[in-house]
């Protein structure tokens, strides 16, 4: 089993793909090795690119708002995507990409061995979940996956150009809250 650093730094050498040929930065994941919650967006954007970050810019300012609002910070949980590297012009990874790519994810999860998986957007939750999943209408549901609770719920960006989903993005951090303290207290 490879450590986070050990499975980056493969990472850094991947060129199963194009995008590998065309990225500035690899983004490969970043939080707590020992996170009890995943939070898995699509591919990186363009200054995630620049700067090897995950969710940097104005989808990162809300997405740290929102775990700010349920107490949480980046140093407390675990994001990646479901490629490493930018898709030219940020458009959807195609699946090429992402059968290239989820591997590497697929390490990152068993070695963070977290309770709560978030799939960020649709992509996200149709390639951890199942095609059938459609975002507004499935995301707040939990589903469980080998012994790993995992929610579908909007993608930042998205609630960036629709004030709509800004409300039931909110109520689906809050369930993630409370699905991890009614986690926690059954161990108690």
């Amino acid at each position: 089993m490879y450590t986070l650093d050990e499975l980056k730094n493969y990472c850094e050498n991947c060129r199963k793909c194009p995008l590998g040929e065309t990225r500035n930065r690899l983004v490969f994941g970043d939080g707590s090795e020992n996170a009890d919650i995943f939070f898995i967006g699509e591919g990186p954007g363009y200054y995630e690119d620049q700067s090897g970050r995950t969710f940097v810019g104005k989808a990162g300012i809300l997405f740290e708002k929102a775990l700010k609002g349920i107490g949480l910070s980046r140093e407390d949980i675990y994001i990646g995507n479901i490629v490493k590297c930018r898709p030219p012009g940020n458009r959807n990874p195609v699946e090429e990409e992402m059968h290239s790519c989820i591997p590497y994810l697929r390490y990152q999860v068993a070695i963070i061995k977290p309770r709560i998986i978030v799939c960020l957007g649709s992509v996200s939750a149709k390639k951890i979940i199942g095609e059938h999943i459609r975002i507004t209408a499935d995301r707040g549901r939990w589903i469980e996956k080998n012994g790993i609770r995992i929610m579908p719920t909007f993608h930042p960006a998205a609630v960036l150009r629709d004030e709509n989903k800004k409300r039931p993005f909110w109520e689906d951090f809050l369930e993630i809250k409370s699905k991890l303290a009614e986690m926690k207290s059954v161990e108690a």
